[in-house]
């Protein structure tokens, strides 16, 4: 049956929404409120309280009999989800490209998700339990929604529009995931009618799950539907058979990419450098420069919008000069963050603000760009099975940065140092990225290179 397709307009905004809805769990759940309430709760079981400024929670609790630290739960739990998902994924994309419908596989894991992240609200007392699957199943419903998203660019815009389409979805979540964690903050921060702070973060957790389903809701009725390309039906064979065949396949016929293979280990190292300078900087801001909460949390917003402008400035910059020259541009940017970061004095809090502006600015642009760019390296008609490859090889390593700055400030008992070894992961990651040939590496996905890449 032939699906009546909008424009392409239209379902550029409509594919733009998702990022929209998507950034509410990210920002509001997983980077900033979750953690510290399910290490609370945890602290309760360990502890019989919550830990705060007088008392500090030392007892540990006991999962599948090993023995584990109330403070350091969490962590383990985002590293059990992470590890499951660089397996779990790779089937994900192998089947979205199958599917009939790839808005529909989309909107339904986002949906599950969503569902999963609004039952956090029933994580009260000691129940670490409870919220330790919640987010286990979240983040994984989360990323396998990202894959199809992601595959869905290739449908909805044409080579010389990637750039810009990308660009603008990175922008637009980071504007909706902004807006949504700046009424929250201020929800948490304020208390309305006598709430204790336990009801405002479930409230806020449970607004950040609407938000998440409610917004899905207009990708799913804008994208058209597509014929699955490239991946001919087998007689006998079941939909879930093809996939594992396929996704064994690719793996053995990467080796024929190699300039794609090539920009998968570059982006692996420079994306882990950014991703640690993320899970740090509120650490560096608190046990090294001395900030407090509410100059931390100013900062988490100042990223968080400036990142909305850094996406379309990058966006128009990879349209004058090509993608591939404005990443290794953001890369240097990203090395000198970092070296700037070493020298900030502590209790300036201008300095900071200016390093949250950088880093804000350079965010969202090489993120979004790396989407856009790897999506031209993609055989056609397997563009959920690559996405799907580009988020599981990412979180298969994404521990590698969070360990040499765990490592260096052991050794050195300082994070200055621990954050100035992350200037390697940007540097490694860049002269791997210089070294790709990106027309070559186009044409060698069978696929038309754009004006400039």
């Amino acid at each position: 049956m032939k699906v009546p397709r909008f424009n392409a307009n239209h379902e550029q905004k409509s594919w733009f929404f998702y990022d929209w809805a998507n950034s509410a769990y990210i920002t509001t759940v997983a980077t900033v409120l979750y953690a510290p309430y399910l290490t609370s709760v945890a602290e309760k079981a360990a502890c019989g309280f919550a830990g705060d400024e007088d008392r500090k929670c030392t007892e540990h609790l006991s999962v599948l009999g090993l023995s584990v630290s109330a403070g350091s739960l969490v962590f383990y739990v985002i590293t059990l989800a992470t590890v499951i998902s660089a397996f779990v994924l790779p089937i994900v994309g192998a089947v979205a490209d199958r599917v009939q419908s790839k808005r529909t596989m989309m909107a339904r894991l986002a949906w599950t998700g969503a569902a999963v992240t609004a039952l956090m609200f029933f994580v009260t007392g000691t129940n670490w339990q409870l919220g330790a699957g919640l987010l286990v199943v979240a983040n994984l419903f989360y990323a396998a929604s990202i894959v199809v998203y992601d595959a869905i660019l290739v449908d909805v815009a044409e080579p010389d529009e990637r750039d810009r389409v990308s660009s603008q979805g990175w922008a637009f979540g980071y504007l909706g995931g902004g807006l949504l964690l700046a009424v929250n903050l201020a929800f948490v921060t304020i208390k309305p009618f006598g709430l204790s702070t336990e009801m405002t973060v479930r409230i806020s957790l449970l607004s950040a799950a609407i938000w998440w389903a409610y917004f899905t809701v207009i990708p799913y009725r804008g994208i058209s539907d597509r014929e699955p390309r490239g991946v001919p039906p087998e007689e006998g064979v079941t939909l879930m058979q093809r996939s594992f065949g396929q996704l064994f396949r690719t793996l053995r016929e990467l080796r024929n990419y190699p300039q794609t293979l090539l920009f998968l280990v570059a982006y692996l190292f420079y994306n882990d450098g950014i991703q640690t300078v993320i899970y740090s900087a509120s650490v560096y801001g608190d046990k090294e420069l001395g900030f407090g909460t509410s100059i931390l949390i100013a900062t988490i917003l100042i990223v968080q919008f400036v990142a909305f402008g850094g996406a379309l400035v990058f966006g128009r910059l990879a349209a004058r000069i090509g993608s591939h020259r404005t990443i290794l541009g953001g890369l240097v940017v990203w090395v000198l963050v970092v070296c700037f970061g070493f020298v900030l004095p502590e209790k300036q809090i201008v300095p900071f603000f200016v390093l949250a502006v950088a880093i804000g600015l350079v965010l969202g642009g090489t993120q979004a760009l790396s989407r856009s760019f790897f999506s031209n390296l993609i055989p056609r008609g397997r563009e959920a099975e690559y996405f799907s490859l580009y988020q599981a090889c990412e979180r298969g390593t994404s521990w590698l940065g969070t360990l040499v700055f765990g490592v260096v400030h052991q050794l050195t008992d300082s994070y200055r140092p621990a954050i100035l070894a992350l200037i390697a992961f940007f540097v490694i990651g860049g002269l791997l990225l210089w070294k790709l040939d990106p027309k070559k590496g186009i044409i060698e996905a069978g696929n038309q290179p754009p004006a400039l890449v």
